[in-house]
């Protein structure tokens, strides 16, 4: 039955319900890393708004360096996108059960390598900080093009200002006053109720996955990376495993 879920959840079928699901685990995992980088290096990593505004103060404030370390990550979270894209396309052409797995694999690869070895290169602060920006702002570049391209740009996980803006839409429909004798022809405003409960949801996750983040960094540290990374691979292995089976089965075949 779990093997079904996990299925269901991160391989090539869809369906609108495994979307949001998928949506709230990555949202949760988005809000613990984000939280849990902030504690490691002081800078927040998942969205791009805050880095961008503070490359323009670096820059008319004449710190050149840290403009430069702002370019770095959204360099970085361009080229997470980027490297989802590229494996989303190349499995679709293959036919591979693990179309989206592929990309949460890698993630879970890449939070697993921050969790063990982020307390030896804290040794190193001069390299460690660009370092850890980079790779978060990669990670967060890689998991928003996943949940991005299976759901069609309908749910963002790494960052709450579209998921706020949204909300505050789907609010402002659901208190409007349909006038009773209005005779402009125009359809009723009404709000996409269940638009709204997922959007409170996955605005929660964050914020419930950046408390368990910070929380897990304070006690845990670098280690509190490991079971994030634990859940992401739980996520992908079913697809992976049905991919190595086929496979398995093609080379035997024609062994």
């Amino acid at each position: 039955m779990a093997i079904l879920f996990l299925r269901r959840l991160s391989g090539r079928k869809r369906t609108t319900e495994a979307n949001q699901l998928l949506g709230l685990v990555l949202t949760f995992v988005a809000g613990a890393t984000n939280a849990g980088g902030f504690l490691a290096v002081r800078r927040y990593t998942s969205h791009m708004t805050g880095v961008v505004s503070s490359m323009a103060d670096d820059l008319a404030m004449g710190n050149v360096t840290l403009a430069l370390s702002g370019l770095g990550a959204i360099v970085s979270f361009l080229s997470g996108a980027a490297s989802s894209a590229i494996l989303i396309n190349w499995a679709r052409r293959q036919h591979l059960h693990s179309e989206y797995a592929l990309s949460l694999l890698l993630e879970a690869a890449l939070l697993l390598c921050f969790g063990l070895l982020g307390a030896n290169l804290s040794l190193r602060m001069g390299l460690f900080v660009p370092v850890t920006v980079m790779l978060l702002c990669y990670i967060m570049g890689l998991q928003n093009a996943i949940i991005t391209k299976i759901s069609k740009s309908e749910i963002r996980t790494t960052h709450v200002t579209g998921l706020v803006t949204d909300l505050g839409i789907e609010l402002g429909k659901l208190v409007y006053w349909n006038m009773e004798h209005d005779h402009t022809a125009q359809p009723k405003v009404m709000a996409n109720r269940d638009r709204l409960k997922l959007l409170i949801a996955l605005l929660s996750m964050f914020f419930v996955g950046g408390v368990v983040g910070a929380l897990g960094f304070k006690h845990i540290g670098f280690a509190s990376t490991v079971p994030l990374s634990a859940l992401l691979l739980a996520l992908a292995i079913i697809p992976v495993m049905d991919d190595v089976v086929v496979r398995w089965r093609r080379f035997r075949k024609h062994a």
